[in-house]
This record gives structure tokens, sequence and C-alpha cells, in this order.
């Protein structure tokens, strides 16, 4: 079949399709017809159209389907002949026909893992005699930049370019049209197309004229530039173009996507910064798809109501409304902090350069943000003096007004809490789907969208303690005594449960026959369970700590993971390991001296009423943490009998794939016309976790699309340690020598008489370690985080934010460990 230029036809391939569609935007392409490999004509209608176009002499090139294509270009892997007489043209089509089926194509296929492809249309286009020709990109093809074009040309016809057996002049243009780099190609020899020959080409003496002059003047080369961008705005994605310049007209030869930007992301693009430090002790390792969704979901309720509860203006929110989505990021299965949205919602709070250190804080943030994101941050939420100066005063007024009213709010959460999770009637387990999703938006509008407590509370806290450690560096000298003052702080729900593995620990004791049950982490959960019924106190006390801490567990804000009631088998271990040691009595309790004694009576209210609302907050901000707990206990119930409902349904292989699902998904799951094969997703992200060997760095930075980047580098500046000395956040005071324990895995850990601890980061999952431990030194954390508070209530010396600590200690080191310095000293000899 012969197709002219004007007719839209799918057998013309990716390249004909191209000019075809270009032609209509007003760019000089040469006249061309296409013949298709299907033999649907004949050899006079061939040579007929031939002669219609312009000239004596043609190009015969491949147009296959999937060719030039946004994935995969071909490129040089079908034939193409250039300077075609009339009298060979109908061989060098049906050689072009034929190369689908050359050895080379074959293996390039097979390495990209597409299908075999079909004999190609072959485009016959008039040859032209240029002066100058070339490429461009509308990208820069090395370093990814989408706003540098690169335009390449050489004297005569440019099949020496493609081919790479010539080099060619080089410009680099901005999208302003302004000509940023100039590489002259060295001209004394050069392979000049002539047709005279088998090849093709001929090397020759350039003419001495255009030895040292370049092939394009300044205005052709933005000329080339702006044909290569009008083709890249026609097709919406970036463009490799082949022009040609015949007596002072710019011709466009082909243009197809620049398919190798897929791995290169922009490095003019914004730049990101991505940070696991305290979030990492809540998502640790790999985070299923279905954990990600929800905490995503709900950082981003929680931090727009943050800001409405701030007295932040209304419109301001609005105009920053796409920020609040992109709190988090789930990078190769690990979620990070995006500190360009955490420092975005921050900025939208008048005083941004006073409260951003505060921030910084609680969050763990060791290292300032780069000041070009800085700068980015305070342009996007830029406002005047006058509308800046409201906005702080309404802040400061919801600030006092939140103040206030902060025991009434916490109050009236609690009962929100525990009626929206009461269930009353059907049980979770006999729910239908529908019931349980129903149930899942019930939570979401009651508690994700208004958890205003722990939101104003989390916020006073990070302001109070930052005070407080403030006028303990100003007005009394010691910038860790805060850490000192705020151990015992009272009520704190968190340390309960080592108190409790301790007491039930006391009374296994009592039999030593249990004791070893209990401590052998192989025994059967069953057996210990039956053992413990048979004492009747130990037995109370272990059904009391399930029916208020069940829900505590390892990674407990992972939905995927097993809870305590799940399966108690560390609980039960703890236990026995504790009851198997000998008795300790306890450290005589030191009177520490009022260190407020030196200052003036009004500074010393100051600080006590400054210190008495630290600790207040503080031990609200853990309290509350439980309370969030109890939720993600309850959605992570709901989620469990969903993925059994799809299995049974036959939408799901196994009901544990519902995790690599997100809660969108499952939810739509139930709506009227789901249309996604769930089956499938699930399988292809279990396929794409399996991938993720290596985990990302604790901080990275990338810039555009993150999907572009196959690894990440570490941009920490932080030193790790310095010789015999390592250093970190001293987080409970207290000077300790011992050996330590690594333990990356508190399921099987014991901990010997007087061992520190030592671990990535913590979570209420290691309780039953706590109370064995003489000390304890965290990798990740804050002075706020879980590790900081549960160890100041036990007075056990803590150190966190120790960089590498897990990896540059060894069990059975040697340690002096200073909780209120943030010193460790190795004593090794």
């Amino acid at each position: 079949m012969i197709i002219p230029s004007s007719e839209n036809n799918p057998l013309l391939g990716g390249k004909a399709q191209a000019l075809g569609k270009l032609a209509e935007t007003g760019l000089r392409i040469p006249a061309w017809f296409a013949v298709t490999a299907d033999g649907e004509h004949s050899e006079e209608e061939i040579l007929a159209c031939a002669k219609k176009l312009d000239g004596n002499n043609f190009a015969v090139r491949s147009s296959a389907r999937g060719e030039d294509g946004v994935e995969h270009s071909f490129a040089g892997q079908y034939d193409t002949f250039l300077n075609v007489e009339l009298d060979d043209l109908l061989e060098k089509i049906q050689c072009v026909h034929r190369s689908h089926q050359s050895a080379h194509l074959q293996t390039y296929q097979s390495s990209k893992a597409i299908e075999l492809a079909h004999a190609p249309t072959a485009l016959v286009q008039a040859m032209l005699a240029p002066d100058v020709s070339g490429v461009a990109f509308t990208a820069h093809p090395v370093t990814g930049n989408r706003r540098q074009a690169m335009v390449s040309g050489l004297w005569g016809i440019g099949s020496a370019l493609v081919s790479g057996e010539a080099d060619a002049d080089v410009w680099t243009v901005d999208d302003n049209n302004e000509i940023l780099e100039r590489t002259l190609a060295d001209k004394t020899q050069q392979h000049i197309p002539c047709p005279d020959t088998d090849e093709g080409v001929r090397l020759v003496e350039t003419p001495i004229n255009q030895r040292q002059a370049p092939c394009l003047t300044d205005q052709q080369i933005i000329a080339v530039a702006a044909m290569a961008r009008r083709c890249e705005a026609h097709f919406g994605c970036p463009q490799d173009i082949e022009w040609a310049i015949e007596n002072g007209q710019l011709f466009l030869l082909q243009s197809r996507p620049i398919t190798t930007l897929g791995h290169l992301p922009d490095p003019d693009a914004p730049l990101t910064v991505w940070d696991n430090s305290n979030i990492a002790e809540s998502y640790s390792g790999i985070t299923s798809p279905m954990t990600f969704s929800f905490a995503e979901r709900a950082y981003e309720h929680v931090y727009r109501e943050f800001c409405k509860l701030l007295s932040v203006p209304e419109h301001r929110i609005e105009e920053n409304d796409h920020v609040f989505p992109k709190m988090l990021g789930h990078i190769h299965g690990h979620v990070y902090y995006n500190l360009n949205s955490w420092y975005h919602v921050l900025a939208m709070l008048p005083g941004f350069s006073v409260n951003r250190s505060f921030m910084e804080q609680m969050m763990g943030v060791k290292e300032p943000m780069p000041e070009e994101v800085v700068q980015d941050i305070l342009q996007q939420t830029q406002t005047t003096k006058v509308k800046d100066s409201i906005a702080l005063v309404k802040t400061v007024g919801g600030l006092i007004k939140n103040h206030r009213s902060l025991q009434r709010q916490m109050d009236a959460f609690y009962r929100r809490l525990n009626t929206a999770l009461q269930l009353t009637g059907t049980p979770l387990t006999e729910m239908s789907g529908e019931a349980l999703t129903s149930h899942y938006r019930d939570l979401e509008a009651q508690l994700l969208k208004r958890w205003d407590a722990p939101l104003i509370n989390d916020f006073f806290a990070m302001i109070y303690y930052g005070v407080l450690k403030s006028l303990c560096e100003k007005w009394l000298g010691d910038a860790s005594l805060q850490n000192t003052l705020l151990v015992d702080t009272g009520d704190i729900i968190s340390a309960e449960p080592p108190r409790r593995i301790k007491a039930m620990a006391e009374l296994a004791a009592t039999d030593p026959s249990l004791t070893v049950l209990l401590a052998d982490a192989s025994a059967p959960v069953e057996d210990k369970l039956h053992a413990i019924s048979q004492h009747t106190e130990l037995h109370d006390a272990y059904q009391n700590y399930l029916e208020d801490f069940g829900d505590r567990c390892l990674e407990e804000l992972k939905l995927e993971s097993p809870t305590v009631g799940d399966n108690p088998q560390s609980l039960l271990s703890g236990i026995g390991v504790m009851a198997a040691r000998p008795d300790k009595a306890p450290l005589p309790v030191q009177e520490t001296p009022d260190p407020t004694i030196s200052l003036s009576p009004t500074k010393r209210r100051i600080f006590n009423w400054v210190l008495k609302h630290a600790k207040d907050r503080v031990r609200d901000r853990e309290n509350l943490r439980f309370e969030r707990t109890r939720l993600f206990g309850r959605v992570r119930q709901i989620i469990v009998e969903l993925g059994k409902r799809l299995h049974h349904d036959q939408r799901l292989a196994a009901p544990e794939d519902v995790f690599f699902l997100t809660i969108s998904e499952v939810m739509s799951a139930y709506d009227e016309t789901p249309t996604v094969n769930l089956t499938d997703l699930a399988e292809k992200r279990k396929t794409e976790q399996a991938s993720f060997t290596t985990p990302p760095p604790d901080r990275f930075e990338t810039r555009g699309d993150i999907s572009l980047y196959p690894s990440f580098t570490e941009t920490s500046t932080q030193e790790a340690h310095d010789g015999e000395q390592l250093s970190g956040t001293g987080a409970c005071p207290g000077i300790v020598r011992g050996p330590v324990r690594v333990v990356t895995d508190p399921r099987d850990a014991v901990l010997k008489e007087g061992e520190i601890l030592v671990a990535q980061q913590t979570d209420p999952g290691w309780v039953v370690l706590f109370p064995a431990a003489s000390g304890l030194l965290v990798e990740r954390g804050s002075l706020l985080s879980h590790s900081a508070i549960v160890a100041r209530e036990l007075q056990l010396p803590c150190i966190v934010s120790i960089r590498s600590v897990t990896t540059l200690l060894k069990t059975g080191d040697m340690v002096e460990m200073n909780g209120a310095t943030g010193e460790v000293k190795l004593l090794n000899e």
C-alpha cells in the first residue's frame, strides 16, 4: 500500500506519523510518501509517486510500529539509505522492509524485553543537498537538564554525525535563547557523504575557508533550537530531531522522543530534601504500600487541620493546598519526611525564622535546610508586612486560645476517640466488606480529620521544650540540663508496660520451672500460656496487660505488624528472662540541688513556669501517642478483615496481600463499579518490593521526578565519630560503664547483666528490653522521641541520634556513656 503524506494511517509507523502531524504545524518538511510491506501496490505506482517528489535522489528510511516511541527508539536498528537514485529505489525499499529480520535487531528486542518487530513501512523522502545538517535535543542528553537544548551540526549531510563517523560543532541553548556553551569540532578532516562510492561517504579535506568557521550562525542555532522545541510542544515530551539547511531554508527530517531521559533527573529542577531522622522510629525498614497510604492520608488531614487550629488564614491554606498531600515519601519501600513540605507548612506561620529551629529539634533533624530550598519556600509564602503582622496577631491569639482550652480539647478528644472505637452489635469479624469500609470512613471523619488536641499539644511541647533548653543554656550555663529536669514527668503511659513486665517477672520468679519455660524463646507459645494459666495472679496480670496494651508491638504503626495479642512470644520470653535474673537493689536516689537557686525571683518564677508546662506537654505528647496506637490497631483489624473478604471473593490470592494495596484501592473495591484487578496489582507490588535490597541513606536530595533515581547519595555532612569518641544527643542523664549489646530485632534478644542496649531506633515493642538494660544508645530519634521520653521516665541513661552507632559498635565492646553530655567513649584495650 502506498500512503501519501496527507493521510493519517496507523500503518505509517512512528517516524512517518510524527512527520505527518508536524507538517500540520507549519514546519518545513521534505516531500515524502510511504510504502507498506504488504505488497498491495505496483512498482509503477511507487516510481510514479517518486517522480512527483521534488528531486532526483531520495532518502529511504524505516518507519515501523513502535519505532521512535516514548519507551524505545530503535535508533540504528533498521536500514536507512541516502542519495538513492530512481533506478535503485525499489531495491532499497525492499531492503528496508526486510530489515526487521536482522540479527542485531533481534538482539536489541531481546535486551529490551519487547515483542518481535513487524516489517517496517518504508518512508521515501526527497533527498536534500544541504549546506549544513545535524541533530538537536530539547533537553540536554547528558545532564538531563530540561531547560537546555543541545544543537549539533556539521557541513554537508548529517549522516556521518548520526553514525559517529564525524565530529560536529555543538551548542547549548537555554530556554531564553541564550547560547551558553560553544564547542567547535576539529575540521581539518571530515567524513563527507558522497554519492559516488558504495559506502556513501569518503574522507576529504575540508575547504580552507570552513576549517575554523562554525557551521551555523547564532541566528541559525536559535532557529534550530526553536524548531526542536516546537516539536516538543506538539508531542508533549522532550524530542530528538534531525534537521538540514538547504539554500538558507531550515528543514525538519524527523522527530522522536528522547528515550534516555527516563533515567536522567533534571539537574535544574527544584531541590527536594528527604530525611528519616525521627520517622524511622515509627516506620523503620520496608513499609507496606497499605501502611504508607494510610500514614500519608493521616498526615495530610492532620497538618491541614493544624494550620486551621493556629488561625492561618483560609486563603493561605488554600493557596498551599498542594503541600499537605506531600508530607511523606515512600522511597524504595522506606518512609521519609519530605522536608520541603514540612518547612513549607511552618513557613505559613508568622515568625518562620524563630520556630524553624524548634521544629528541627522536635523532628530530630541535625542539619539545616539548603538555603536554596529555604529561599524558594519564603518566595512562595511571601506576604506583605501588614498582612504578616495581621496574621501574626491572629496566630498569637489562636495560640493563647488553644493554650487556655487545651485540657478541654484533650478531654473532648478522648471522649470522641472512645466513642469512635466503641463497637455495638456486630463484631468486626462478622461484618461485611461494605460495613468494614463504612466503619473505616467513619473513623477517618471523626478522628483523622479532627486530630486537634494531639496536634496542639505537640506544638506546645515543641515550643516549651525549646524555650526550656534555651533558658538552661542562657541562664544556667548548661545546655543539657533540661533532660535532667524532665526525668519523671509522671503518669507517662509508655512507661507502664516495662513496669508491668517487671511485676509479672517477679510473680513468675516464684516458680523456677515456669521461669525456665518462659525464658526459652524456642518453646511453643501454647505451652507458655498454659503454664501461666496455672498461676492465677500472674494470669490475671497477663490478661490485663493484653487488654490495655495488646495493640502495642514492634513497629506498631505498621498495619502489617502482628500485635502482642497476635504473637505474644517476645512478651512471654521477656518476662521469663527478667524473672531468671537475681534481684537488684534499687539505686539510691540522689537529691539534685535546685539549679535555679542562683536566679533572681522573677527569673526563677519564669523558669519554673516553663519547666512545669514542658513536663505537662511532654507527658501528654507520649500519652496521646498511645491513643494513636489504639486507632492504628483498629484500622489494622479492619484491613485484616477486608483482606479475608477479598480473598474469599477470589479478588486476592491471599488475605495478607491486602497490605500490598492502598487504602483508596481497598475502599474502592466495595464501590458500585470496581474496575481494578487487585490480584495483579498486589503481585506487581510484591515483585517491586522484593527488588528493594539496599535501603536509601538517612538523608539525601533529589531534583524533579524521584522515580528517575535508581539510587541515592547520602548528603549528610555530620561526622560519624572521632577516633574512640562517639557523640549524640543526651536524652536522659547518667554515667554508665559496661559492655554493649547491639540488637536489631528484640523478639529474640536477651540482655545480660549490666549490658547497654544499642539499637537503630526503638518503639513501644522494645519495652520488654528496657527494664533489663543499664543504658540505652540509639542511632536515630530526637529529644522528644519515644526512646528519650520513656528512658527519662524509667531513669534509664539514654543517648539518641548517634550516627552509625549500630555499625561502629559490636556486641561486647566496653563503653562509657554519659547521658547528660551525649558522649560515648570506647574502653576496649
